[in-house]
């Protein structure tokens, strides 16, 4: 079958905003409730406390972003909640008036399209809010609602405020605030198919799909594609699926997934014992135990064989999430680990995404605390930053690191080396997880000529009768370029 991908998506870095803790606007007449009860925004985060950042705020940081060389953003949920984080949906159809509603909506899509930065929302649409108009008229008028199909009720009274009675309906993960739909039913489908077009003709660029593996009605997300597709052929679908997702990237369905399966051997690598155990255990991706080289390459190239190369270009790839502890913190604040991760993520084939702060070093545990405030200029940790921005540039910068074969040249001990090759530019990516010093030697034959220059980080390439060697220092990675005039052209497509 021939698969087709967003092409932007190939060449897209993505920016992961969680819209109540990223800026507030500077611009009081703009904010709808200018003197509500907000936290303090460099305070610990709460579950259930707003910290008041809205899409006004975002608009005047689009210079930032834009330098950062971002050029998509992933929007967690934005539409009208009841919770700071709005994944319980009240209306689809409304961007929530706490962030300025469907109007600063409209002028932050027209000023990041100005920029070309993509736009990419946040759909849920496994299960609604109690607030949301079909559930709540169930709520005032019991089984003489209409629309008492739409949810999987079981039986009556409903309790959805009191664990005292049986909640009588299905709520996502036993939960009654996130009653489930009935995706069975044709009119609940449909509703969500509208939404999905009707977002797409406001101008968004596509969908990230909150759990979407809890839709098990058959063909549901073959008609939400052919239905997003036929507004905007180039509209990006990525599904929140943590493991193998085979079944949903067949092309027919998604055009990637969040690539979780990249996250957790890339921490157990590049973190490797320096886990602290209590921000993952609770978590399925498995960032611990630690990694040695040979086994990273393992799980890098069975994720590689694992999807279609059209699919591996489209993934979603990130290192943390507003589901996941921060890696500074998972890796107990060191920092060497947050640059070779990097390095391993912005030099991966798949669209690479930033959670908002983890390019300024701001820490955080698992949730509520992955999710704080974006921290004021003074307290961003400057060293990280400029490892973001040279490694975004270096990836704008080389079509091999976007579109390139990724091959594994060397992974002994705690040194891993591949290579990425497009056409006639192949450049190399070291990784030296260890903390002594490491040399591999390479087989020239494989490289067809002599790297020259080292384009960021640190390491040295050494003839020595014939033999090429590559040395990196402890806990350092670094990027290189090959030549070009003297490479063969027997570079097989796609080799892992």
């Amino acid at each position: 079958m021939d698969i087709q991908t967003p092409d932007w998506v190939k060449h897209a870095v993505f920016y992961q905003i969680f819209p109540d803790r990223f800026a507030r606007s500077k611009q009081p007449h703009k904010r709808l409730l200018y003197n509500a009860p907000w936290e303090d925004w460099q305070a610990m985060p709460t579950l259930q406390g707003y910290k008041g950042g809205d899409l006004w705020g975002i608009i005047e940081q689009l210079d930032y972003i834009q330098d950062l060389g971002i050029n998509a953003i992933y929007f967690t949920p934005i539409f009208q909640s009841a919770s700071n984080h709005r994944y319980h949906t009240h209306d689809y159809y409304q961007v929530d008036p706490l962030l300025g509603g469907n109007q600063a909506f409209q002028e932050l899509l027209d000023a990041a399209h100005q920029r070309n930065i993509k736009v990419v929302l946040d759909g849920v649409f496994n299960h609604a809010s109690r607030g949301l108009f079909f559930f709540h008229d169930i709520l005032e008028n019991g089984p003489h609602s209409p629309w008492v199909d739409w949810f999987k009720i079981t039986d009556w009274p409903l309790a959805p405020y009191t664990g005292d009675l049986p909640a009588n309906y299905e709520g996502w993960a036993g939960n009654r605030a996130l009653p489930v739909f009935n995706h069975d039913n044709p009119e609940v489908r449909e509703y969500i198919m509208e939404i999905g077009e009707y977002w797409l003709k406001f101008g968004i660029d596509g969908w990230r799909l909150d759990v979407p593996f809890e839709i098990k009605t058959p063909g549901f997300w073959q008609e939400f594609r052919q239905r997003i597709k036929a507004i905007n052929p180039q509209a990006y679908i990525v599904g929140e699926v943590w493991g193998d997702s085979r079944q949903w990237l067949d092309g027919t369905q998604f055009d990637g997934v969040m690539n979780y399966l990249f996250t957790g051997p890339t921490i157990a690598f590049t973190a490797g014992s320096r886990v602290v155990l209590e921000q993952v255990e609770t978590r399925d991706y498995q960032p611990y135990p630690p990694l040695f080289a040979a086994e990273y390459a393992v799980k890098i190239q069975k994720l590689l064989q694992l999807y279609p190369w059209e699919i591996q270009l489209t993934q979603l790839n990130l290192l943390a999430s507003h589901d996941t502890a921060r890696l500074l913190t998972i890796a107990d604040g060191d920092k060497a680990t947050v640059e070779l991760a990097t390095l391993l993520l912005l030099t991966f084939p798949g669209a690479p995404s930033i959670y908002y702060g983890d390019e300024v070093g701001l820490p955080g545990g698992l949730d509520p605390d992955s999710r704080r405030g974006f921290p004021a200029p003074a307290d961003w940790n400057q060293e990280i930053l400029h490892i973001h921005r040279q490694l975004i540039t270096l990836r704008h910068q080389y079509p091999a690191l976007r579109m390139g074969d990724y091959q594994v040249l060397f992974a002994q001990g705690e040194l891993y080396i591949f290579s990425r090759t497009l056409e006639t530019e192949t450049l190399i990516i070291a990784v030296n997880a260890g903390t002594v010093s490491a040399t591999a030697n390479l087989d020239p034959d494989s490289l067809h000529s002599q790297p020259n220059n080292i384009l960021y980080g640190s390491g040295e390439f050494q003839w020595h009768g014939g033999q090429l060697s590559l040395t990196v220092p402890p806990r350092c990675g670094c990027v290189s370029t090959l030549p070009t005039a003297k490479l063969g052209n027997d570079h097989h497509h796609h080799n892992y």
